[in-house]
């Protein structure tokens, strides 16, 4: 696809890369099979490739209007339609950049809109505020509407954290609403690598990974909490003999951003090679455990055990192109794995667009539990498992929980120390 840009985008690090993205584009249409809101709303704009062409005609110097920055809200940014993609067209960069286009180029947001995106990326990621109401959410949840108290998941109790030194090190993201929601996750992820032989350490320093702020159109936001983090790590992974090996992701939404440091502080001469490195580093805990396959079958063994049900989360399957490794270490342990019917389509959580979208989201809930549902029926487990704090708290239903999959392991380990 040809892109003439307009001047003002001429020599901008923004105009070259969205001439360059377009550049990929044949407009061939395979995106919009797999695209959640073009299935929901039917309407070519509402799709990856209806909203390519908005951000071409903002490349090319057409004014947006408030519609356009609709149907770029509506994007779920799951990413799918890369994965779909024959051509390698980087939708999520360039949605990013049409959306922050559409912003400076519109009129401002109602108040009431500017207040709730005011309060998401504030709220969600001051840790103690948070937590704070996390517990008032939890001591009130008998009395709450279904809808709210669903929002407030109880989980499993956090358990023990070990502290124990161990020669191999790695530094875990802890991140900013998992603490208080869900905090045994993070505590299970540090008593499986504790299991072997591995120490994770948080640095307290380090806070939300910043995609919250960043696809809040907080751009500059999302930055700075990527050079806090970065700040945070670089003493525990240059530290001689005892650095850190690896920077660990138990939630595939933070992962999927830590992993593009690099590329978004690309043009920043003081933080360009470091973020690169901390790019390089970054591992979801998928891509570390199988490595240790052998060591985990030696404690947990292979006998059959109560199977589940998989939900991959768009962050995970299409923005990190990571694939089949949950699948394959929970098999290999003896955990049969299903996959529902639409395992490959967005469960509607997106971060704040449950909030900002809820209706689109609410009805994509409603599609993948009824899919997972079916998926549990069929196979006979009880439980559902996913990657992603984002989805874990989404899909949660108190009759079918939804857990990490790696608290299955722990579970295990738990009863085999």
């Amino acid at each position: 696809m040809e892109t003439k840009l307009a001047p003002e985008f001429i020599n901008t690090a923004d105009g070259i890369e969205v001439k360059r993205i377009l550049g990929k584009c044949v407009h061939c249409g395979f995106c919009t099979a797999t695209c959640p809101t073009y299935q929901l709303l039917g309407d070519e704009l509402d799709g990856p490739r209806g909203r390519i062409y908005l951000i071409k005609q903002m490349a090319e110097g057409q004014a947006p209007t408030e519609k356009t920055r609709t149907h770029l809200d509506r994007c779920l940014t799951c990413r799918n339609c890369e994965s779909t993609c024959p051509s390698g067209v980087e939708y999520g960069k360039l949605v990013d950049i049409g959306r922050k286009w559409a912003e400076e180029k519109t009129a401002p947001r109602p108040i009431g809109q500017k207040l709730i995106r005011w309060l998401l990326k504030e709220g969600l990621t001051n840790k103690p505020l948070f937590d704070l109401a996390m517990q008032i959410g939890r001591f009130m949840r008998p009395l709450m509407p279904a809808s709210i108290a669903r929002k407030v998941p109880q989980g499993l109790p956090a358990g023990h954290r070990p502290t124990k030194e161990h020669s191999r090190k790695m530094v875990l993201l802890d991140g900013c609403v998992q603490p208080g929601m869900l905090p045994n996750i993070n505590h299970a992820t540090v008593r499986v690598f504790d299991a072997l032989g591995i120490q994770l350490i948080s640095s307290t320093k380090a806070g939300c990974c910043g995609a919250l702020r960043y696809h809040l159109n907080d751009q500059a936001g999302g930055l700075e909490d990527a050079k806090r983090n970065i700040d945070a790590w670089w003493p525990l992974i240059e530290n001689g003999k005892d650095s850190a090996e690896a920077i660990v992701m138990n939630a595939s939404g933070c992962g999927v951003m830590v992993k593009d440091y690099g590329h978004l502080l690309a043009d920043d001469p003081a933080y360009a090679k470091k973020a690169e490195r901390i790019s390089q580093l970054c591992r979801d805990v998928s891509e570390l455990l199988p490595e240790f396959k052998d060591a985990l079958i030696n404690q947990i063994g292979t006998h059959p055990k109560p199977g589940v049900v998989y939900h991959p989360p768009c962050t995970l399957q299409h923005g990190q192109q990571i694939r089949g490794k949950v699948e394959g270490l929970l098999e290999g342990l003896g955990i049969s794995v299903n996959l529902c019917a639409d395992s490959h389509l967005c469960c509607g959580s997106a971060g704040t667009y449950s909030i900002l979208q809820a209706d689109l989201s609410e009805q994509l809930r409603s599609q993948k539990l009824q899919n997972l549902e079916a998926a549990c029926t069929q196979s006979g487990a009880t439980t559902i498992v996913s990657s992603n704090i984002g989805c874990i708290s989404h899909l949660h239903q108190d009759h079918l929980p939804v857990r990490h999959w790696i608290e299955i392991i722990d579970q295990l380990l738990s009863k085999n120390p």
